[in-house]
Formats: structure tokens, C-alpha cells, sequence
């Protein structure tokens, strides 16, 4: 019983057999507990370690064993010590790390033939961009989520993309769906694409990204915080995979100028993908994110299906979304 407090059983064995037999000495307590005398001194050693065996103040060679609610709080104490002292370890320790990690990070950002690069906060991305946009040569790609654009993005952006698109650079940008009923940032694509750049829009990203010439792709570091900082990737094998991820979202995604189109059973495809986040166990702030929508639109996406689904729960609603076809049983 005392074990979470530091005592094993064989020295709580002991410890009892002295309470109840404080007359017994070492032989004693041998012959009582049938154990070798080398086992008995061991834990009588480890007794008096922790304060709860001690000689009796009236005979000086009889042991005498305190209390059991004074060896309590004797254990209780000496825990209470150990937990502290490993708590400011854990402290320490948390300190080195975080030093090690600052002074790694550091090393990396001045080393970027590892094909790995940090940029800290919202300027350092837009002075890396600016630099970035003198070098395209042929394509520009990029993810665009969040949903509607700031006005403060749109801005920064335009005189940028004007540029490459003026020099001959084909861009391609995906957005989300939501930004179909955003007046602004449908006016800033159409803008794009009367310049010459393509634009189409799926119903959720996964991160910000933008790939330049197939040989250098910049993303968001957090992507519920894109202004944090960001990751300049330049390792060929990284990139690879990262075009291939723009090629087979671009290839499913659906041009800004055509109506969006819809799933099976007249789902629009923004709503198929809320029955996926749904299924997948995504909160509505998570979902809202993903869609570049915010939470109460989120909200009311999910009670929409439900009720079409004559769901009372979203269980229920994953449930009878794969029994009808929306969603493939592995998911459901």
C-alpha cells in the first residue's frame, strides 16, 4: 500500500511486523517473517533512511517504529521534497532545450544549402517574396486558403504578381470555395486572370504555398497563423512532392469563372467536404478554417447537413452519410 510513497514491499513488511511486534528485534523479526537476516537489516537500513525506524529513547538498543501517522507524513514530506527538486531539474532542463533548439534554429537559417530556411514574422516574408518575385523565370504556383483575402494582402500582392505576369511568367492559384462570395477577392482574381494568370478554387487547403519554377516553395510555418513565419524549401526531393500536390489539386479543382459544381445526390462540393471534417472529427472552429468561413457560417454548414440528413448528431449524420453513398465506409 505504501509503495507510491517510496516504500517496497518488503520494507513495509517489516515496518508493519514492527508495529505490531515492537518487542521483536533482527532475530525476531526473522523468525516471524521467515526471511533472511541480510533482507531484514537491509530493510531496517532503509527505515531509518526515510525516518521511520529509530532506537527507542529508553532502551538505546531496542528499535522503535514511529507512528504510522507520523511515518505518513514522514513519506508524504520527503515526496513532496523529491517532486520539487525534479520539477526545478525539469525546469532546467526545459531552458537547455529551448537554448539548444534557438541555437540549431539559428545554424539552419544561416545554412541554407540544407534545403531548409526560416523566415520570422509578416516583413521578413514580404521582403523574402519581393526578392523571390525578381527571380521567377517561368511558372508561379500557389495555394491561396483562408478564404477571402485582407485588403492589406491584395495590396501587397498586386504590384508583385503585375510583374511576373507582365514578364511572361504563367501563375496558377487555387483558393478556396468560399471566396466565391467574397465581392473583393473575386474582383482581385478576375483581376489575375485579366492579366493572363489562371485561377481556380477547391473547397479546403492544407497550408499557404507558393512554388517558384519547380525549384523553390515558401509555406507557412502555422497554418492557423500565417503571419508567424514561414519555411523556404529548396531540397529537390521536397519539392517534388510538393508540385505534385499543387498538379493534383489544381487538376481537381474548379475554375473561379464556372458555377462550383456538386457531388452525388446534389451535395455542392464545399458540402461534401464538411460531411469529410465532420466524419474525421474536426470542431466547427476547425472546420471554419479550413473552408475560409468563420465559425458561425461553419455552424450552420454542419446543422444543414444534419437536417438533410435527418440527423440528430453528427455520429448519426457520419453514419447515414456513408449508408447514402456521401461518404466511403473508412471514413464514415
Amino acid at each position: 500500500m505504501l509503495d507510491l510513497l517510496g516504500l517496497d514491499h518488503q520494507t513495509e513488511s517489516v515496518y508493519r511486523a514492527m508495529l505490531d511486534h515492537p518487542e521483536d528485534g533482527v532475530e525476531g523479526l526473522v523468525t516471524r517473517l521467515g526471511r533472511p537476516a541480510r533482507e531484514i537489516r537491509d530493510a531496517l537500513d532503509r527505515l531509518s533512511e526515510l525516518a521511520l525506524v529509530r532506537f527507542s529513547t529508553e532502551d538505546p538498543t531496542q528499535l522503535h517504529a514511529v507512528s504510522p501517522h507520523l511515518g505518513i507524513e514522514i513519506l508524504l514530506a520527503r515526496q513532496q521534497a523529491e517532486l520539487a527538486a525534479q520539477q526545478q531539474r525539469v525546469e532546467a532542463s526545459r531552458a537547455v532545450a529551448a537554448r539548444l533548439i534557438s541555437e540549431f534554429a539559428g545554424q539552419q537559417e544561416d545554412v541554407p544549402e540544407a534545403g531548409v530556411q526560416y523566415l520570422r514574422g509578416l516583413e521578413s516574408i514580404r521582403d523574402y517574396l519581393t526578392a523571390l518575385n525578381h527571380q521567377v523565370r517561368h511558372e508561379f504556383l500557389a495555394f491561396a486558403p483562408g478564404g477571402p483575402q485582407t485588403e492589406a494582402n491584395m495590396q501587397a500582392s498586386r504590384p508583385l504578381n503585375q510583374r511576373l505576369l507582365e514578364r511572361g511568367v504563367q501563375m496558377r492559384t487555387i483558393y478556396l470555395d468560399s471566396i466565391r462570395r467574397d465581392a473583393a477577392t473575386v474582383a482581385y482574381a478576375e483581376w489575375l486572370m485579366d492579366k493572363g494568370g489562371q485561377v481556380r478554387t477547391v473547397p479546403s487547403l492544407p497550408n499557404r504555398m507558393i512554388i517558384c519554377d519547380r525549384q523553390v516553395a515558401i509555406m507557412a510555418a502555422d497554418s492557423n497563423a500565417t503571419s508567424v513565419g514561414a519555411v523556404v524549401l529548396s531540397a529537390p526531393g521536397l519539392i517534388a512532392a510538393l508540385c505534385t500536390l499543387f498538379d493534383t489539386t489544381w487538376q481537381a479543382a474548379e475554375a473561379l469563372g464556372t458555377p462550383a459544381g456538386r457531388e452525388q445526390e446534389g451535395l455542392t462540393r464545399q458540402q461534401a467536404e464538411v460531411l469529410h471534417l465532420l466524419a474525421e472529427g474536426h470542431t466547427d472552429d476547425a472546420i471554419a478554417r479550413k473552408l475560409g468561413v468563420s465559425p458561425r457560417t461553419a455552424r450552420r454548414f454542419a446543422n444543414t447537413l444534419m437536417a438533410q440528413l435527418d440527423a440528430r448528431s453528427r455520429f448519426q449524420a457520419g453514419v447515414r452519410a456513408v449508408q447514402y453513398g456521401h461518404l466511403p465506409a473508412s471514413v464514415g
